[in-house]
């Protein structure tokens, strides 16, 4: 028997798009699956498009109250049952052997905590918007030098999508940080890689929809950049002796952090649609 493994949606709001999200796990060639769905208290119909769906894998819970962002993933992650999780945003998509995939890098490298795979980009009317790619090697990597080296450059870890990981090191990690207003998933999955190795697998298996009207869409577009930069930097001084960083490395991340901000705010602006 395979092992159980646990996909994460956590929903607010997402009726328009959350059966083709579903319909993408449903369809992977790993068939031994848990669906954990968490609506948190949507004022739309995401809940009666899930409640139509006939298969006997997904699993809904509807909040009795909002619980916001960090709530309801951490109440999807305490829902879990399998040997491994992965966690996908409502509007977001799996390629068929995503799953697969993942499940059978961890299964074969006992030392990783993650194993992760290159995104694809697509906008609302699923245009391609090019792609997001892990860190530059391939296969186990130490966890740490990717977290480390992110800093200077991008967030290799990427969307929640794109990772997989072993639910014995969540108990260990503990869930996501409720500090946390926008990066909350970069900081899990820093967490979780300084605890072993990552294994990277660069074939794009999954997809991500670009929107500027996402959370952290509207920041880099908007005037809360000022709130992002600022969680970057208790990002930066909760890992400082993890990962070594010096004082002016830290300066260094911060001024790079709001370049990126203002490239990724240009982009939204010009080349993708609400």
């Amino acid at each position: 028997m395979e092992p159980l493994v646990s996909v994460c949606i956590p929903a607010y709001n997402n009726a328009a798009y959350i059966k083709e999200t579903i319909d993408s796990v449903l369809k992977q060639t790993y068939f031994h699956l848990e669906l954990i769905i968490c609506d948190d208290c949507s004022k739309d119909d995401t809940v009666k498009v899930v409640e139509n769906i006939g298969d006997d894998r997904i699993k809904l819970y509807q909040n009795e109250k909002n619980l916001g962002m960090s709530g309801n993933w951490n109440r999807c992650l305490s829902k879990c049952s399998g040997e491994f999780i992965k966690l996908i945003c409502a509007d977001d998509v799996l390629a068929p052997d995503c799953l697969e995939k993942e499940v059978r890098a961890l299964q074969e490298n006992p030392t990783a905590v993650l194993a992760e795979s290159d995104t694809k980009l697509f906008d609302l009317n699923g245009k391609p918007k090019g792609f997001y790619k892990r860190y530059k090697t391939s296969g186990l990597t130490d966890g740490k030098e990717i977290a480390r080296a992110g800093l200077f450059v991008k967030n290799y870890f990427g969307a929640p999508l794109a990772n997989t990981f072993r639910r014995d090191i969540l108990k260990k990690a503990g869930g996501f940080d409720p500090w946390y207003t926008y990066i909350l998933d970069y900081d899990f999955w820093v967490k979780l890689a300084c605890m072993g190795d990552v294994y990277i697998i660069h074939e794009p298996l999954n997809y991500f929809r670009v929107r500027n009207d996402s959370n952290t869409g509207e920041v880099m577009t908007g005037d809360k950049s000022k709130d992002y930069v600022n969680e970057h930097i208790h990002l930066l001084k909760k890992y400082q002796k993890e990962l070594s960083l010096s004082k002016s490395e830290m300066r260094k991340s911060v001024r790079i952090r709001k370049f990126r901000n203002f490239a990724a705010g240009v982009y939204l602006k010009l080349f993708v649609r609400k």
